[in-house]
């Protein structure tokens, strides 16, 4: 059976490179269309302000990246990025104490989000049914029966395709898109927070946290409302952040000083930053559920961050964006042609990819009472529960297992609530 002739893939980000991987091989030629003037390094660009802070990798993001880019994790680490157990090699502060460390065979990779874009998008560049257009903006998509046939570029040309796939972001102009179709608009689902970063890089030797080789200090809501990150980088380097939520932050120094540990400001007291302070403010996680549309257009989709964003101080976005591609990929194989009903099936799939990470992150946001938002049913019921469930991942390692393998997207949340977890929850949650 022949292939079909174009998809369009709008956007040279995580999602949309990961995207353009599963349309490869399902496309006759795939066009990624990008904005910005796309870098031949690891180099941050305009479209990805957010490129300048730590980024966190899920585990079940890095094995997505492994299957759809094989060997990706074996070029990242020989260009110097840092693999290292999530229990064993992290130093963690969380819920008032120092959580003990031990090896646990859930390992991260931890490398800077311009190395990981740019082996991404040299691969995929290197694919030779990609075509890769930078300096292109989209006006809009092109009408077709029963939904969208292309897309029409801001200089008038027209670009026709079966499939075009929006990885454009928070930033996608899809309501707009849609309207100019006669489509409805997705409901629109928001929980603020208002969530602040600073971040400088300094130099790294592997004594500077007796020996681990990552730090994460976590508030304890609802008093303490700054997180502190040094995230190992490529080239011997920290990337150090702060996070507040709800203008929580001053500035870089008074951050650190928030912090109910001081480890992070003795670092940086006494090393001289390699950068300057760079900041990012990031005001709402937000979902818009395609899902729930009854008849989605036909020829185009959304993924990442353009289906479901979060708040990034969880690290979920990449892996998310990952999972999507997948799922493109496995469904597109049960369709003949993207029509309305692969469009339902797929927002159906990566709704129930997105479930986790999205109640995992605003749960732990409405934990504030200044954050806006629906509030989960049954969540105050339940919070007494996961408050000791936290205490006890941070002494047993069964129960930290399984709170890593939920919070890493490995298994199910309902495995929290599973009877063994919840009795050595009871008698470790203390």
């Amino acid at each position: 059976m022949s292939r079909p002739a174009r998809a369009i893939v709008i956007g040279a980000g995580i999602a949309g490179l990961c995207a353009a991987r599963a349309l490869a091989d399902r496309f006759a030629e795939v066009v990624v269309l990008d904005r910005d003037r796309l870098p031949a390094d690891a180099s941050a660009r305009r479209g990805t302000p957010q490129a300048a802070h730590a980024h966190g990798l899920l585990i079940s993001g890095r094995r997505a990246l492994e299957e759809l880019f094989p060997g990706l994790d074996d070029e990242l680490i020989a260009a110097g990025a840092v693999p290292l157990d999530s229990a064993g090699d992290m130093l963690i502060h969380r819920a008032g104490r120092f959580w003990p460390r031990f090896p646990i065979g859930l390992d991260i990779l931890s490398a800077s989000r311009p190395l990981l874009e740019c082996a991404i998008r040299r691969r995929v560049l290197a694919l030779a049914t990609v075509r890769v257009r930078d300096e292109t903006a989209v006006a809009g998509l092109l009408p077709a029966a029963g939904g969208a046939g292309g897309v029409r570029l801001d200089s008038g040309e027209q670009v026709p395709a079966e499939l075009v796939v929006d990885c454009t972001g928070r930033s996608t102009r899809s309501d707009r898109w849609l309207a100019e179709l006669g489509f409805p608009a997705p409901e629109r689902e928001e929980v603020t927070i208002d969530t602040e970063y600073a971040t400088r890089v300094y130099p790294r030797s592997p004594g500077d946290f007796d020996g681990a080789k990552a730090v994460l200090i976590s508030p304890l809501p609802p008093d303490e409302k700054v997180a502190g990150i040094a995230w190992p980088l490529e080239g011997d380097r920290w990337i150090i952040s702060v996070a507040g939520v709800h203008n929580s932050l001053g500035s870089y120094e008074d951050s650190l000083g928030k912090l109910p540990v001081s480890l992070l400001a003795d670092l940086t007291a006494r090393s001289e930053p390699l950068s300057g302070t760079t900041s990012y403010r990031y005001p709402a996680s937000r979902r818009r559920r395609f899902d729930k549309l009854r008849k989605p257009p036909s020829g185009y989709v959304t993924a990442g961050d353009a289906f479901c964003s979060f708040n990034p101080v969880y690290g979920q976005g990449m892996a998310c964006a990952a999972m999507h591609a997948l799922a493109l990929g496995r469904l597109l194989d049960g369709h003949p042609a993207p029509t309305s009903g692969f469009a339902r099936e797929f927002y159906a799939e990566l709704a129930r990819i997105n479930a986790t990470p999205w109640r995992f992150a605003t749960g732990a946001d409405l934990a504030y009472p200044e954050t806006t938002g629906r509030r989960p049913r049954g969540g105050a019921l339940l919070t007494p529960y996961f408050t000791r469930l936290t205490l006890a991942a941070s002494t047993v390692p069964e129960v930290r297992r399984v709170w890593l393998e939920v919070q890493h997207l490995l298994r199910p949340a309902a495995d929290l609530l599973r009877p063994g977890t919840v009795l050595r929850v009871l008698r470790g949650g203390s």
